[in-house]
C-alpha cells in the first residue's frame, strides 16, 4: 500500500493545483475516464453475490473517483453490461470483469484474473477472481477499482494534449507559443 500512496498525494496535489486554476489542466474540455464493468444477469434480472458485490464497490468507487479527478478535468463514466446465460456458458470468465480506460483492471493492478467456484445464479460454474498481491478475491474491492483508475487518471493527466494550443508546428509570425518549444534531435 505505501507504493502507491505517493501516487495518491500527487494526483491530490494535481488535484489542488487544478481546482484553483481558471479551468481543468489541459483547457476547457474534459478528459473522460471510462469504467466498463459487465457482469452475468438471467431471465429474471438476477446476478450472483459475487456480482452484486462488486456492483456495490464499483459504484462506490466511481463516486470517489469522480470527487477526485473532477479538479484534474477528468470525468469518470460508468458503462454497465449485461451477458446473458447464452453467453456465460460460452466464457464464464467474462462475468464480473472490469475495463478501465479500455485496459482490464488485472493489467492496472499488476494482477491476475483466476477462477473459482460460484453460486446461485451461475449454478456450478467457475467464474471470474481476482488475485492482487498475492490474495484472491471472489468480489472486486472498491479499493482496487480507485487504485487503478487514479493510476489510469494520472496517465490522462500526463498524456500530451492535442488541441489548438499545441500544434505540431511552429505558430505563425507574431503569435504567442503557448506550449515550450521542442527541441529537435538534429540540435544533439
Amino acid at each position: 500500500m505505501t507504493r502507491y500512496s505517493g501516487l495518491l498525494i500527487s494526483v491530490a496535489l494535481l488535484a489542488g493545483c487544478a481546482a484553483s486554476a481558471k479551468g481543468p489542466i489541459g483547457g476547457n474540455k474534459m478528459k473522460t475516464l471510462q469504467i466498463r464493468w459487465q457482469r452475468l444477469v438471467d431471465e429474471k434480472g438476477r446476478t450472483c453475490d459475487r456480482c452484486g458485490t462488486t456492483e456495490a464497490a464499483v459504484e462506490e468507487a466511481v463516486t470517489k473517483l469522480k470527487d477526485s479527478l473532477r479538479g484534474l478535468g477528468i470525468g469518470v463514466v460508468l458503462e454497465k453490461s449485461a451477458i446473458s446465460p447464452k453467453e456465460f456458458s460460452k466464457d464464464t470468465l467474462e462475468s464480473n470483469r472490469i475495463w478501465i480506460d479500455g485496459r482490464p483492471i488485472e493489467e492496472w493492478l499488476q494482477a491476475s484474473a483466476g477462477q473459482s467456484k460460484c453460486c446461485s445464479t451461475c449454478g456450478e460454474s467457475d467464474c471470474r477472481t481476482i488475485t492482487v498481491d498475492g490474495r484472491t478475491y471472489e468480489a472486486v474491492p472498491a479499493e482496487f477499482i480507485v487504485r487503478a483508475g487514479l493510476l489510469a487518471g494520472a496517465q490522462l493527466v500526463s498524456a500530451k494534449p492535442s488541441g489548438p494550443c499545441c500544434p505540431p508546428v511552429e505558430p505563425p509570425p507574431g503569435k504567442k507559443q503557448c506550449c515550450p518549444p521542442v527541441s529537435s534531435p538534429k540540435g544533439r
